[in-house]
């Protein structure tokens, strides 16, 4: 049943009970069901489409982002220079209907860069929205200035300052838990004004890739305050590295090697993207309706920007580079059917940061906003004519709960492998370890009422570091929280060595950027710093929780 607006009606418990549970909820087992009387690992709320004209699943073809083609040679980090600009423009997302989005050169997802490991790269950004930008390169070895901080920003001409109508930029916003369904911010003076960087209209992001396996990397808006609203309106694209290794590895490629962007969105009646953002222009007073401070979950799932899309495809070995870039919605993957042969129907090959030491047969992937998978699926083991569906099992409705369909369409001559070593990873030991760090992602009871997402305990502060890790250094990190929290660290790539009594699971595998730490759960992460020395992030990346203080400096020295 949906409301007048086209949202579901709130069944749940109250925000106050649900903060008062604690602990004593894990024991019950409900955990993250608490919000959403749905899934066990539903990570947000649901917002219902109003009245869009939603087409029939699997009846659109699957898009691949084109392929970004440098300008030229020997921008401010040598290598190639790419040029890519923001800019407001009507796509085709729904059939039939033109949806205004944000995207790099209009388009959504943005263009794939594909770039070569030890061969820089520069990107020079140009924005030509309303608002100001930030990109990062989600997980990128790359230098302090060119990380895509979220108060440095690319502005546009005419003198905007971040704000809007505000005097000055302060920072976060959070939100109160009233009976009457409002919201109140909370103090924002941890971001002084002079804390932000200004660019004007256009700036160089310069990647060297000397330090940068091969991987499936992404790029994505990262604004302070409004990165949720940013990427859900389409600011985001894969960056995909190559090196020597990858070239040995015999895995397929050229066209049956696939980015798969995931994610969720609504829409409203006309077709323009729905999203319960506080100040719908962007420029004003930050966040999100209250019902939606544990993450918006969109109710059409779309793969590289098309809704439940289908893909005709050979009887023969893809390499499928899935990545989840939806907001807070959270992903279990399954094959239907599996292969008929009884095998499992994935193979992962890498995480987030590059190829594994060697395959890992899966038969369900679960799939946390930013982390990536490569997972081979061999449709040479289905008959001529089959449909596999790619289904999520987590999803709260029947239309959540399939992604997208595969049709196999012909016999195909095959020369990929999958060999038993893939790479050497030099993963970090515990005996490397110079000290060990505590980390607690939480939603804590703010001065004045209400709540707010924190790391230990405390909201974002640009002037403050809770960590100073030496350069070249490995250092032990613990990660708890009391909700769904998936933990991504900028620069430092890391390798998961525990998680709660299990142990770490079969996904955990290889180097890693981003962690899912689910409800009352500790992981365990060996980081190593390499790269370079400056400031940097670490956050939850539910953007609704980053865009609401749930992010942290840590200082490599």
């Amino acid at each position: 049943m949906t409301g007048t607006d086209g949202r579901t009606p709130r069944t749940s418990m109250s925000r106050r009970r649900f903060l008062g549970l604690g602990a004593g909820a894990a024991a019950a087992g409900l955990t993250g069901a608490l919000t959403t009387g749905c899934s066990p690992e539903t990570s947000g709320e649901l917002l219902r489409s109003g009245g869009a004209r939603l087409p029939r699943r699997f009846t659109v073809p699957l898009p691949v982002p084109r392929t970004a083609q440098a300008v030229g040679a020997g921008g401010p980090g040598g290598g190639e220079l790419y040029e890519v600009v923001q800019r407001a423009a009507p796509v085709e997302v729904l059939p039939g209907v033109r949806t205004t989005v944000w995207g790099y050169d209009g388009t959504f997802p943005g263009p794939t860069f594909r770039v070569r490991s030890g061969r820089a790269a520069t990107v020079r950004v140009t924005n030509e929205l309303a608002v100001p930008t930030s990109t990062h390169l989600h997980g990128g070895v790359t230098p302090a200035e060119s990380d895509g901080y979220p108060t440095d920003l690319v502005v546009p001409a005419g003198g905007y300052r971040p704000g809007g109508a505000r005097p000055a930029p302060t920072g976060h916003s959070g939100h109160g838990g009233g009976s009457g369904g409002g919201h109140a911010e909370m103090p924002m003076a941890h971001v002084p004004p002079d804390a932000w960087t200004l660019h004007e209209r256009t700036r160089d992001y310069v990647y060297p890739l000397d330090r940068q396996r091969a991987a499936t990397l992404w790029y994505h808006d990262h604004r302070m305050d409004f990165t949720g609203p940013q990427v859900w309106r389409g600011l985001a694209g894969f960056f995909l590295v190559s090196d020597t290794a990858e070239d040995a590895s015999g895995l397929p490629g050229g066209p049956r090697d696939v980015p798969l962007m995931l994610c969720d969105r609504s829409f409203d009646a006309d077709g323009q993207f729905r999203y319960p953002a506080l100040d719908p222009g962007l420029t004003g007073v930050p966040g999100v309706e209250e019902d939606y401070m544990e993450g918006v979950l969109g109710d059409v799932l779309l793969v590289n920007g098309a809704p439940w899309p289908e893909m005709e495809v050979d009887a023969a070995r893809y390499r499928f580079r899935f990545l989840n870039g939806s907001n807070a919605r959270r992903y279990r993957l399954r094959l239907s059917p599996p292969p008929p042969d009884g095998s499992a129907p994935f193979v992962q090959v890498g995480s987030d940061a590059g190829l594994l030491a060697g395959p890992r047969p899966h038969h369900e992937v679960p799939l946390s906003p930013a982390e990536r998978f490569d997972l081979v699926v061999d449709f040479g083991r289905y008959p001529v004519g089959t449909l596999v569906t790619v289904r999520n099992t987590v999803g709260e409705t029947e239309a959540t709960r399939d992604v997208m369909r595969f049709r196999v369409v012909r016999s195909a001559r095959d020369d990929s492998v999958v060999r038993p070593v893939l790479a050497e990873l030099d993963l970090p030991r515990r005996s490397e370890a110079v000290r060990t760090r505590v980390f607690d992602f939480r939603r804590t009871k703010a001065t004045g009422g209400g709540s707010m997402w924190t790391i230990n305990g405390k909201p974002f502060e640009v002037a403050g570091d809770l960590a100073d890790p030496a350069l070249g250094t490995v250092e032990r990190w613990r990660f708890s929280s009391d909700f769904h929290h998936p933990v991504h660290v900028h620069l430092a790539h890391f390798a998961v060595v525990g998680r709660g009594p299990g142990g770490p699971l079969e996904t955990d595998g290889g180097w890693k950027d981003t962690v899912d730490v689910r409800p009352f759960e500790v992981v365990e992460v060996l980081a190593r710093f390499d790269g370079y020395k400056g400031r940097y992030m670490m956050h939850c990346h539910n953007l609704e929780h980053e865009d609401m203080a749930m992010m942290a400096n840590f200082r490599v020295v």
